[in-house]
């Protein structure tokens, strides 16, 4: 039986990927909550880096402002690692006993 794909907007992607780089809650938690896989979240914030520093920015906007969007973005790609290394460390301390 063939399985039906949903669509999404481009406002949902876009605002999904907002979520995700304001950094205040995982990757995989906003995927949870929006319904999505998180796999599919992350492709929509590759797509659209670029899209969102120079939409979200002035037409003359500073490299200070440039470099705080990349710093964002890094840190909310951190903190989903880590979070993903935390659930990793604790299947595998539960597989240890």
């Amino acid at each position: 039986m063939a399985v039906k794909r949903r669509a999404y907007t481009a406002e949902f992607k876009r605002q999904a990927v907002q979520l995700v780089l304001s950094g205040k809650k995982s990757r995989s938690q906003i995927a949870r909550e929006l319904g999505v896989r998180g796999d599919l979240l992350f492709r929509w914030q590759k797509a659209m880096a670029p899209q969102t520093i120079t939409g979200s920015e002035p037409e003359n906007g500073s490299s200070a402002q440039k470099r705080i969007h990349e710093l964002e973005r890094e840190v909310a790609t951190l903190r989903e690692e880590r979070e993903i290394l935390k659930k990793a460390a604790a299947f595998f301390a539960k597989e240890g006993h």
